[in-house]
């Protein structure tokens, strides 16, 4: 076997043009060695040691060709999504399965689930488990967003948070090329205090580990978000916050039950926003109580009324699954999903509503069809929409991918949102249909951090690790944004600017003269 995948990579490293050609590559070294097959994992074992050993020269389009579903790193990081194990939830949504020992809105069959399952919903072997198969699958997932997952984080034992989060970074730390550890995780029965102590440790070990976590995400309930609350999750590194807004409409929450009104949609954004963080919104279209034309409404008030303005949005059309409520009024002929057409076309025109500084993250749950009773059940919506020739300017279609950059030029939009002006400052292709880079300022004089704050900086295309090759990313492009970000916020008297910076990242604004102040990086202007 090794022989057959040395010698097969030693003829295609050079002369395979496309994944075609790989296959077919493939199929004479089996047929010659009379193997039952060669998977790329194999080829990139074997490749990644003929490199090390110096026997061949690195060769970024062969790994291109070796990696399976690129995509998840051509947004110039490595997603990694963990789950909380299953505690009570506050809410009882009409929508939400319940299963045993799943948490309160998944099901044990989707395929987060089902590798958190595996690893017992550990965190520690939970982020081993994903970089170790982002390698085998040839990525370098040496800059990741963690994901927390598993319903209302904030509703959590606060224990159980600090322990998650250490183990998490933990994790990072420990984790070796091929899979290698050194050490192992800290157990539950550590002290509170203790564990706060350890965080800060381990994430001082990330800020120069190989495995740099830039960026945590968390979800929850917009009628949990408080100061207090918020304060936490910067502690833990918290960058990023989902919430379940399902639709802005006090009626439809009702109906399903969902235990809050918009006010406290509107509150937890401005909270959210004033303390820095980037916001995403899940979208739950099809919703009982609603209609199509409602619906889009709703959309379009997202971008119009300034109390919301989410930067990124989940769309998850509403589907019955046993052990919900909703099951029980669909057998009873009390709720009716929208028909495939029905909810493509209403995506179409809410895809042609979004504003440019916005990114669609996901159309879909990832809830295999077999589970689905009634609603949709086409998992490749995207694409479907993309065929159908969706009109769309979010930031995830204008993303780069493997282009190199091109003529661009620097580009700032202003807006409203939650008392504060917004700045997104962009680095766009001429024709502005590719965007390589952007950086999310905000102005607010009522931010209990600075009155000029820093809520996001990206810059994409295909994930480049630290000190590795250049692509998009590592061309400058992002000190160029924090320059001109420095410019507006010293036109508009700021006296200083603050970021809500990764763990990770520290120390690329430490080297632009940042320092860290209460959980942010801050520069005097």
């Amino acid at each position: 076997m090794v022989q057959a995948i040395s010698e097969l990579i030693k003829e295609g490293i050079n002369s395979v043009r496309n994944r075609d050609e790989l296959s077919s590559l493939k199929r004479v070294y089996t047929k010659k060695y009379k193997l039952d097959a060669i998977r790329n994992d194999e080829i990139i074992r074997e490749y990644k040691r003929l490199v090390s050993e110096k026997i061949l020269k690195p060769n970024l389009a062969f790994e291109s060709l070796l990696r399976k579903r690129s995509v998840r790193t051509l947004s110039g990081i490595a997603p990694i999504a963990v789950l909380t194990k299953s505690y009570p939830c506050p809410g009882t949504c009409a929508y939400c399965p319940r299963e045993t020992d799943v948490p309160v809105s998944y099901l044990a069959n989707e395929p987060a689930v089902m590798r958190a399952i595996r690893c017992d919903y550990h965190p520690y072997i939970q982020v081993v488990s994903r970089l170790r198969a982002l390698e085998n699958n040839g990525h370098e997932p040496t800059k990741m967003e963690l994901i927390v997952i598993g319903g209302t984080w904030s509703y959590l034992p606060e224990k159980y948070k600090y322990w998650y989060i250490v183990n998490c970074f933990k994790a990072a730390n420990d984790y070796r090329a091929n899979g290698k550890l050194v050490n192992t995780p800290y157990p539950l029965s550590t002290k509170l205090s203790d564990l706060k102590i350890i965080l800060q440790r381990e994430q001082k070990r990330n800020e120069q580990a190989r495995y740099r976590i830039i960026g945590l995400t968390l979800e929850t309930r917009p009628d949990y978000i408080n100061k207090k609350e918020l304060e936490q999750m910067r502690e833990f590194g918290c960058t990023r916050v989902e919430m379940g807004v399902q639709a802005v409409d006090d009626a439809i929450l009702k109906l399903n039950k969902r235990g809050h009104g918009v006010a406290a949609i509107a509150e937890a954004t401005t909270l959210l926003k004033q303390y820095g963080f980037k916001i995403t919104y899940h979208l739950m279209p099809a919703l009982p109580g609603s209609n199509p034309r409602l619906d889009l409404k709703l959309f379009a008030r997202l971008f119009i009324d300034a109390r919301f303005q989410p930067d990124q949005i989940k769309f998850y059309p509403t589907v019955v699954t046993k052990g919900s409520l909703l099951y029980k009024w669909y057998k009873a002929g009390k709720y009716k999903p929208y028909s495939d057409k029905v909810l493509q076309n209403l995506i179409l025109k809410c895809k042609a509503l979004v504003p440019s500084y916005v990114r669609i993250i996901r159309l879909i749950r990832d809830i295999p069809a077999e589970s689905i009773i009634a609603g949709n059940k086409i998992t490749n919506l995207r694409q479907v929409m993309q065929q159908r020739g969706a009109i769309c300017h979010c930031i995830r279609c204008r993303e780069p991918k493997t282009a190199s950059i091109g003529e661009h030029s620097l580009n700032v939009q202003q807006y409203k949102a939650s008392g504060g002006e917004e700045y997104f400052i962009s680095l766009d292709s001429t024709d502005c249909k590719t965007i390589y880079g952007f950086c999310r300022l905000r102005l607010d004089k009522s931010s209990p951090v600075a009155a000029a704050i820093i809520r996001e900086l990206h810059v994409y295309g295909e994930l480049a690790p630290v000190g590795g090759q250049k692509s998009v990313q590592h061309r400058g492009l992002g000190k160029r944004l924090m320059q001109e970000a420095e410019r507006i916020a010293k036109q508009e008297k700021a006296d200083k600017l603050a970021v809500i910076s990764g763990v990770g990242v520290r120390g690329y604004y430490r080297k632009l003269g940042y320092r860290l102040a209460g959980g942010y990086m801050i520069k005097k202007l």
